[in-house]
Formats: C-alpha cells, structure tokens, sequence
C-alpha cells in the first residue's frame, strides 16, 4: 500500500520523472485487509489495486528482492544487479514474528501475503481443527474467519487478555466474550510449550488437536535488510523518519509499517502498523519530493478491524490520556470509550458506532475542548458534546 500509493502520489502532484516500484513478492500489488476476509473465504481471488500502472508511466519492477543500500553511491543493490537512484522510499512494510520452534513443522501458517492467504484458503474449506496463536487483531480475524467457514477454533494468548498490547484491560476485557459467542475457544494466559504435526502442546501439558496452526503474535518492521547501510534505526528496529518523513541520509524517505515519525500532536515518537498510515503518508513524501512546498507528517492514527460480527474501529493515541469516558454499554452491539486530556479528545474506540468514530476524528484534530458530562450520553452525537 504505502510503496504504490506513495507512486501515484507522485503522479497527482505532477511530478513527470521516472518512477520504479520495486517489490520481492511476484504478485501485482494488491491490498491487505482482503487476505484476512473475503480471499480467505473464498469470495475473491485477489486484491490487486485498481492502478493503472502503465498508464500512469510507473516501472514495476516485482519478483525482485533488495538486498542493501550504498546511501553515499545513491544506489540499491538487487539479487540481479545494483539499481542507481536519485531518491529512494523505503515502503517495506512488516514482517510477521515466527513461533519459535515451529518453523518447518507441517500446517503452521502465517497470514500477511497473499500466497499465505491462498494456502489457508484450502484448510479452512476443509474444516479442520485449527489453532490461532495469538489474540490481537489478526488472530480475532483469522478466527472470525474460520468460524464462518465452518472450522472448530482455540485462540491461544499469552496474555490475560486479549489485545493486551493495544487496549488498556477494561477496554479489551469485553472482547473476550465475542470469541465464545461466536463459537471460538479462547485461553488466556496460555502459552505454547511445542508444536508438533497435527498437535500444539501448551505450558500445561494439554495437548490440542490442530489440522493448522496460524501464528498471529505480531510483526516487525521488515528492515533487516538496512543493516551497516546508515540508515537510522529505532527501538523497534524500525527507520527513524522525521516530520517530513526523511531518513538520517539524504535523498531517502521511509513510509508506512517500516517507519515511526514525530507526532506534534500527541508530543512522541509513533510506529503505527496499520493500513491508513500507509494510505496517508505517501502524500507527504510525495510533496517533499516535489520539495515546492514542504509538508509535515502529523496525522491522527486511524484502523478498522471486522471480527465476530463487529465492526471495530480506533482513532487517535490513547497513551496520554487522563481519563476514560463509556458511551454505550460493552456488553451490547454497540459502544464507545473516549479518551481526554484536559478535557480535549485524543482517542476513541468504536464498536458498531461509525458515526461516533467519525465525529470523533475530527474533534480529535481540531483539539475541540469537550464537557465531560454531555459525552457521556451515548444518545448525543459526539460534536454535540462541546464545551
């Protein structure tokens, strides 16, 4: 996502020089948030993107592996040969982390390509007992995903709840109950002990039967690659972007999953791992690029997620907040938090509230100041609650 659209940006801003898109993966480039639903499910075979790459004078280099980059030479080395650059966008995304001690063991999947999606495809249309390890945001889908296809599912998580390390527990605390509602098996504080074909063995000794295991504990940014090349690196492995989305050497950009930036809204440094980052950013590189106008990057951080008959979603950056606001009643369809600062809305999370998500949002960027009371009624709309 953030590679192709940071290409078209380009293009809508007018700029006229060459464009190469280069990519390790064969495939057309396609969009993600269709691998964990309707091309798991069979409903669609893919997601390529509805670009016109020919058309818009973009080069698509796919099916090529990077391997380095020699910043002081201004050039990419390639497993066929180096490539020369003027500037250079590091889009490559995130990898997700393996089980230990389950690589080459039989039926254990990941879920981020599309060939990843086309190997489970099959195991679910056989309904087999199936194991997700990992109870974030992939897990809850894979599973949704599952249970609509007819499999029995157990979602291990080693932590006591599930998506421990996005939500504060009494936001994430209702969400456990979805899993048994729709039919799936989760064990909190559970770990794996070993995967073995056929069979994942927990801490306990309890032994799961498992047709498949998809491991779904996270990701990093894919830049392995970027070692000794001078490019700075995070905490997190992650390239260290400045507000304009620049790297630590000239001439080269980083975007999307595999870079954090300086928010000036939220006062700290964001990696944010998810799909409308990698939609906003490119913009920005774009403009700085063309370098008539510079732009800063400063957006407020927004995703989605469908899972268990319910449409999630989150705005903004709850890590600072002073207080926590319920909208609505978590054991129902339909509710949402809301998180202050000084009274001024930094973050919402909304279950089957879309309206409230995108009042919110905006709310968010303008730093409207709110009164406390009136946004407690689940009943008013959110820009109705100003102070």
């Amino acid at each position: 996502m953030a590679g192709v659209q940071t290409a078209v940006a380009l293009r809508e801003q007018g700029f006229t020089g060459t464009v190469t898109l280069i990519g390790a993966e064969p495939h057309q480039p396609y969009d993600r948030p269709p691998l964990s639903k309707a091309v798991l499910l069979g409903k669609a075979e893919g997601s390529a993107f509805d670009v016109d790459f020919e058309a818009l004078g973009i080069g698509l280099e796919l099916g090529r592996e990077v391997l380095g980059v020699r910043p002081a030479e201004h050039t990419l080395d390639t497993e066929s040969g180096p490539v020369p650059y003027d500037v250079l966008v590091l889009a490559t995304g995130a990898e997700p982390i393996r089980l230990p001690g389950a690589e080459g063991v039989p039926g254990v999947h990941l879920l981020r390509t599309l060939d990843d999606a086309e190997r489970l495809r099959p195991v679910l249309a056989r309904q087999h007992d199936i194991v997700v390890v990992g109870a974030g945001w992939i897990g809850a889908e894979f599973a949704t995903a599952a249970r609509e296809a007819g499999c029995s599912v157990t979602v291990v998580e080693a932590a006591e709840r599930p998506l421990a390390g996005a939500l504060p527990a009494e936001v994430a605390a209702p969400m456990g109950a979805w899993y048994a509602d729709a039919g799936a098996d989760l064990r909190t504080r559970t770990r794996v002990a070993r995967v073995e074909p056929g069979t994942v063995v927990l801490d306990d000794g309890t032994r799961l039967p498992a047709g498949a295991v998809v491991v779904g504990i996270g990701a990093r940014p894919a830049t392995a690659w970027l070692a000794d090349s001078g490019v700075e690196l995070g905490a997190h492995g992650e390239v260290v972007a400045d507000d304009g989305l620049r790297t630590s050497v000239p001439d080269v950009y980083a975007v999307g999953d595999c870079a954090s930036f300086p928010s000036g809204r939220y006062g700290e440094r964001l990696l944010v791992h998810h799909w409308d980052n990698a939609l906003q950013g490119p913009r920005t590189v774009a403009a700085n690029i063309i370098g008539e106008t510079p732009a800063v990057y400063d957006p407020v951080p927004y995703f989605w997620s469908e899972q268990f008959g319910r449409f999630v979603q989150y705005a903004g950056h709850h890590a600072r907040a002073d207080t926590a606001l319920w909208r609505g009643d978590p054991s129902g369809p339909a509710w949402s938090v809301c998180w202050l600062r000084e009274n001024r809305l930094v973050a919402l999370l909304a279950v089957g509230r879309p309206r409230d998500l995108a009042q919110g949002r905006k709310l968010i960027e303008a730093g409207t100041e709110l009164d406390p009371e009136l946004l407690l009624d689940p009943a008013r709309p959110l820009k109705a609650a100003t102070a």
